[in-house]
């Protein structure tokens, strides 16, 4: 027997007991005659004391930082205890103890705080691992995971293995492909996601579907992204959009009872698409605080041109030639100096903002009005925007103005950037969003066509199934599709899908697919339709993203134990890597 408690079990009421541990070393202590010893398994950390009987056997068999140690002694009440830990009232007056095994001196500290960069820890993610807060993030993530599955299983939903090895359908994000040694010059793709099987199934007959699946898309890395992820995939039959939201609205209350012991009794609020891009500039909004976007282009032009209110017949271009004109009011921040006020157009002036400048206005708390463009606008316009933006005493009104994309698209970033600054988006505030009223077709400019917004498989609205035949409303139509949100960032997405060949066959139509190459990409999805497809729908969840925001934390990276970096390498087993000539020549390849 190695062990007969683990390094996180014990307490006071264990004192006098004999016990066995086994761990690896911590940190090392010593004291004249006696030495401590800090001993770390994955369920704690335990205090090990060598008394001056048993400290001169380190000196023939010397331990270090996480060498593996095995230790038998009895239980002692701490003289000084540590309340920072579960045992820290007692420890382990050590009789005898065996080395397990040494360890080389690590290349960085195995706590919380430490001193290695990211890359590094990724080489020895091994070592990284060991690390207490990796390893409360994992033990988040199965708990997540041990949630999701209790509630499914409670409502029925069946879990059901889709392959991994599919046909690429590159329609979207970019398939990662494998050769077949077996049938030369073709190719699998790995799953971006199990779609058109879970529909298949919903053919089939299995009315409550669900995976915590693999899923894997060739694209460009960040934060909160990975070439392989995992999500929480779910369909079920006979089923209209209420009935979806309302079942997963479900989940995620229980589970951040589960995770943060939060009970949500209230509905989840429900915001339309269109809602979401006008007050708050994108399809994601951080509801955690105020601060709506506020257009004042007509507003603007009917109070500087009906009264006259430009000053001496001067016209201010930078919004007289803008396509649109967008304003937050910010509360609490007339005091802001020029200082302060440089510094944020600077920050809109970066590239990846893309702004040149910016124009503020102070609501002062007597009541008057102090702006960057007073040789411009009189005391009246001013109060005027300020009215238009609901701007109080003491609030400061930042005003962008330019092209309509990207001034939204900057608004919306500032306006996020405003909430840090003010601690308005603290990571203990759940506030939960589910958008609605998506775009069903979306046009790409480059390519000349229109695209999916979600996917192919997506239901127009009902009441809009009779525009698919009307090419000049596409833009119009309606999904049958929702988004959940949380603090601002998208963690599921689904829809009602198209349960009908006809109906699916105008949208690949309209996604410029001739009848042969859908049949070619999807004759059997279409064929399955034949056979008495019922009316389904279904969300699937990031699974990843979900654990990292419920651990408070914005990369998904140190919520999955082995991660890709940012170019997509496994820097810890190398890989990506080339392989040798035999197995290319087996698969038919060439390198270039």
């Amino acid at each position: 027997m190695y062990r007969s408690h683990t390094c996180g079990e014990l307490r006071l009421n264990n004192a006098g007991n004999q016990v066995t541990l086994a761990g690896w070393v911590q940190t090392v202590r010593k004291f004249g005659s006696i030495t401590f010893m800090d001993l770390r398994d994955r369920y704690g950390i335990t205090q090990l004391y060598f008394n001056e009987k048993m400290n001169p056997a380190l000196d023939g068999n010397p331990v270090g930082r996480e060498f593996v140690l095995q230790v038998t002694g009895s239980v002692l009440e701490r003289t000084n205890k540590n309340p920072k830990l579960p045992t820290g009232d007692i420890e382990i007056e050590v009789a005898d103890f065996k080395i397990l095994n040494a360890s080389a001196t690590p290349p960085f500290t195995i706590e919380d705080d430490t001193d290695g960069g990211d890359e590094l820890r990724m080489k020895y993610r091994y070592l990284d691992l060991r690390r207490p807060v990796l390893k409360r993030n994992l033990e988040l993530r199965y708990r997540v995971n041990r949630s999701v599955r209790t509630y499914l299983d409670g409502l029925g939903f069946w879990d059901i293995e889709t392959p991994y090895l599919i046909k690429s359908t590159p329609e979207g994000a970019r398939d990662f492909v494998v050769p077949s040694r077996m049938n030369p010059g073709q190719f699998y793709a790995l799953p971006q996601s199990p779609q058109t099987f879970k529909q298949l199934l919903m053919v089939s007959g299995y009315d409550k579907y669900y995976q915590v699946v693999k899923c894997f898309r060739d694209e460009d890395l960040r934060a909160d992204r990975q070439p392989e992820f995992t999500q929480i995939d779910c369909e079920m039959s006979f089923v209209e959009q209420e009935d979806v939201l309302n079942t997963f609205e479900g989940l995620f209350k229980q589970v951040f009872r589960d995770i943060k012991g939060v009970d949500i009794a209230e509905a989840f609020p429900r915001m339309t698409w269109e809602d979401g891009m006008w007050l708050y500039g994108n399809d994601k909004p951080d509801i955690r605080f105020g601060m709506t976007i506020n257009n004042l282009k007509t507003p603007l032009r009917k109070t500087a041109f009906a009264y006259g209110d430009y000053k001496d017949g001067l016209a201010f271009k930078v919004f007289d030639e803008a396509e649109t004109i967008l304003a937050i009011a910010v509360p609490g921040c007339a005091e802001y100096s020029r200082k302060q006020t440089d510094e944020l157009t600077e920050w809109l002036k970066r590239p990846q903002i893309g702004m040149n400048g910016m124009v503020f206005v102070k609501c002062n708390a007597d009541g008057t009005f102090k702006s960057s463009a007073d040789k411009f606008f009189s005391e009246d316009t001013l109060k005027a925007m300020a009215a238009q933006c609901g701007a109080t005493a003491g609030s400061l009104i930042l005003i962008l103005a330019g092209p309509e994309a990207r001034t939204r698209k900057a608004m919306s970033e500032l306006r996020l950037e405003m909430g840090n600054r003010l601690g308005l988006r603290r990571h203990d505030d759940y506030k939960p969003l589910w958008v609605i009223d998506f775009p069903l077709f979306d046009y790409d400019e480059e390519e000349n066509r229109f695209v999916a917004c979600h996917h192919p498989f997506t239901s127009p609205k009902p009441e809009h199934l009779h525009l698919m035949d009307d090419r000049s409303a596409y833009g119009s139509i309606k999904a049958n599709a929702y988004d959940i949100v949380l603090n601002g960032t998208e963690i599921g997405g689904g829809s009602i899908r198209i349960h009908q060949k006809d109906i699916q066959e105008k949208m690949f139509a309209a996604l410029g697919m001739s009848k042969e190459e859908a049949h070619e990409k999807f004759g059997f999805l279409l064929g399955a339709f034949e056979y008495g497809a019922p009316p389904h729908g279904g969300i699937a969840f990031g699974f990843d993203r979900l654990c990292s925001l419920l651990g408070g934390q914005e990369s998904i990276r140190d919520f999955i134990a082995f991660p890709k970096n940012n170019a997509g390498r496994d820097v810890m087993i190398d890989a990506p890597s080339a392989i040798d000539d035999k197995q290319l020549n087996e698969l038919k390849l060439k390198t270039l």
